[in-house]
């Protein structure tokens, strides 16, 4: 018996460590786009919102319209990189306790 329960212990401590690796990527998760013409750089955390925006000083000379569908491309691009490495931290967590 003490064998089964030293088994059952190590699994759960196993799954446990798992569990905190993930969460612990999840939270340094980053994601960074900059625009094919350099302009914006756009970064997000793990969960898609806007921790950093740089703006060339090439702006300056763009319609201001230009300007906010840049950004608005950087940042749609930046989430969903985001998104396909959160999905990623995910999936390996979910296949480490399917296992």
């Amino acid at each position: 018996m003490s064998q089964q329960m030293d088994a059952l212990v190590a699994n759960a401590t196993a799954k446990l460590e798992q569990l905190e690796a993930a969460l612990d990527s999840l939270q340094k998760l980053r994601a960074r786009f900059t625009t094919p013409d350099g302009t914006v750089t756009a970064e997000v955390d793990g969960n898609g919102a806007l921790v950093g925006l740089w703006l060339d000083e090439a702006v300056g000379g763009m319609a201001p319209n230009a300007v906010g569908a840049a950004i608005t491309q950087a940042c749609q691009q930046a989430a969903g990189l985001a998104g396909q490495r959160r999905a990623a931290v995910l999936t390996r967590l979910n296949d480490a306790f399917a296992s």
